[in-house]
């Protein structure tokens, strides 16, 4: 059963009634071309019409089983609302049968934090009488000072640093801008880093020239380069546990949530839209919650 007919007039749909952006419309496009190689891996030659709820969950769970994750199959599932809201409006169909087809519950994966003694065991496990070994260590500074992204670290500029009033400009995600607090301890070894390693520098390449952590070529320094380094140091140090530089973002956030720093100050520095993908880190420190509840809660307030 051929559905392009059916497919190139929801892409219009979207297009023209909906005004929705060309990448959901290829994205939703592409997942039902999905439902479509499923019914014919199938051999089910079942039109739009035809199609009820109980194929269509056989789909998403085949999907599932193949390793679609929850978040593209929450996208699969509006896709295919979408859809069949489409032909309801073209009255090509009277019954909708994804009304009750149920997107997969998103859980938030609480993120992996390293304790302030494993950040400490990662700084000793530096060389430091490696010209490599004092940039390291102003790097992982950095990141765990500013919460920074890697991309933010790698992309941090000497003309954006701030230092004598602790503060660094920091471009996020879309360009955006936000200033961020550098605690004293990043400030002492970015500035070792600059004097020691940076300024005696004599092969920076022009388009280098403003940027702070360099590589040993004189340009900027990857992404893969960062992880490769933590990665490394995180072995050196004993840590079994999975660690990223995003390792050290969560950290920060951690560690002051824990401290008891306001909820919305640490969404500012982290640069989050949505003070909701900042909450996921108050779901950390639960002996502080239940120490919490026992002592404030009045049900648990000894008489």
């Amino acid at each position: 059963m051929n559905w392009n007919a059916y497919i190139n007039g929801f892409r219009a749909y979207m297009m023209l009634e909906r005004s929705l952006s060309e990448h959901t419309i290829e994205a939703y496009v592409r997942d039902l071309r999905k439902l479509e190689s499923f019914l014919q891996i199938h051999e089910l030659s079942f039109t739009p019409f035809q199609l009820q709820l109980q194929q269509l969950q056989q789909f998403v769970t085949w999907l599932h089983e193949l390793g679609l994750g929850p978040r593209s199959q929450a996208r699969l599932i509006s896709a295919l609302k979408s859809f069949y809201k489409y032909l309801l409006v073209e009255d090509l169909i009277t019954e909708d049968p994804t009304e009750l087809l149920e997107a997969p519950r998103l859980s938030r994966k609480v993120p992996e934090i390293l304790d302030y003694e494993d950040i400490q065991a990662m700084l000793r496990a530096i060389d430091l009488s490696r010209p490599q070994g004092t940039r390291n260590r102003a790097m992982l500074e950095t990141l765990y000072a500013c919460g920074l992204r890697v991309s933010e670290l790698i992309n941090l500029r000497l003309s954006n640093l701030f230092m004598d009033i602790g503060f660094v400009r920091i471009i996020g995600k879309g360009n955006k801008e936000r200033v961020v607090p550098i605690g004293a301890h990043a400030i002492k070894h970015i500035e070792l880093y600059l004097e020691g390693v940076r300024r005696p520098m004599k092969n920076i390449k022009p388009e280098a020239e403003d940027i702070l952590f360099l590589n040993r070529r004189g340009g900027q320094l990857s992404r893969v380069m960062v992880f490769l380094i933590v990665k490394e140091l995180a072995q050196k140090a004993g840590i079994r546990k999975s660690v990223s530089p995003h390792t050290f973002r969560h950290s920060f956030a951690t560690h002051l949530i824990e401290g008891g720093a306001d909820l919305k100050a640490v969404q500012d520095m982290l640069g989050h839209e949505s003070i909701i993908t900042t909450e996921i880190y108050t779901h950390l420190d639960t002996d502080y919650l239940r120490e919490t509840i026992i002592q404030y809660h009045p049900r648990n307030r000894s008489k």
